[in-house]
């Protein structure tokens, strides 16, 4: 997918799925947490080479990033 406005989407879907099942984050603490675990997920997936389930650890850091910007940062 190299269309931006498209992985922006997926990227807000994913943070709206994601506040379906979890909490918001609550601090900066947790939020950088989070995303560190999903950027190693991430590192696991480049290892593997596995282009698919690199799109889609980039897609969940991409919505914890969001996550952390919309509930701890921006408030």
């Amino acid at each position: 997918m190299s269309d931006v406005g498209a992985v922006l989407e997926v990227i807000r879907e994913e943070y709206e799925q994601a506040r379906t099942r979890w909490p918001a984050l609550n601090t900066r603490h947790e939020g950088y947490a989070v995303i560190l675990e999903e950027m190693d997920e991430l590192w696991d997936a480049v290892k593997c080479q596995d282009a698919v389930r690199c799109f889609e650890e980039a897609v969940q850091v991409g919505a914890m990033v969001v996550a952390f910007l919309v509930e701890v940062v921006g408030d």
